[in-house]
């Protein structure tokens, strides 16, 4: 089993669906091992998303991220990160494949629902950003 680094976005939380998407985490064979909300701050938001600092994005990225709760998660299973991306889909929802958090819930790239690493040492540095070590035991 391994670990690894999720979040449920703020549009997904303002449109109360994280329930369904905690749902799906827990049917798809994920343990959670790690949850709560937070309200990201601008510095912590940019922090977090640095790898992308100027990028023509990035500002409507950490405005966005910013601007109600999301839920992180710290996400165990088998092949865990490759798992969760499956189970996320494409970023742009109409590229996603059915059954995927993205096509089901996402309403455009930008508003995609859903965040998680992208490879197993991103995601112990992500895990490491939101949760310390004992919480994800």
């Amino acid at each position: 089993m391994n670990k690894t680094f999720a979040i449920i976005k703020p549009d997904a939380v303002e449109r109360g669906l994280a329930g369904k998407i905690l749902a799906l985490i827990e049917e798809s064979g994920f343990k959670i091992k790690a949850l709560r909300m937070a309200r990201l701050t601008a510095p912590e938001a940019e922090g977090f998303y640095a790898v992308h600092e100027g990028k023509p994005f990035f500002e409507e990225l950490v405005a966005f991220m910013t601007s109600g709760p999301c839920y992180v998660m710290c996400l165990e299973k088998d092949d865990a990160v490759s798992e969760w991306r499956k189970l996320m889909g494409a970023t742009n929802p109409q590229h996603a494949e059915g059954g995927t958090i993205r096509r089901t819930f996402a309403e455009s790239t930008g508003r995609n629902c859903v965040h998680g690493s992208d490879a197993d040492y991103t995601a112990q540095a992500e895990l490491a950003y939101f949760f310390r070590t004992f919480e994800t035991l």
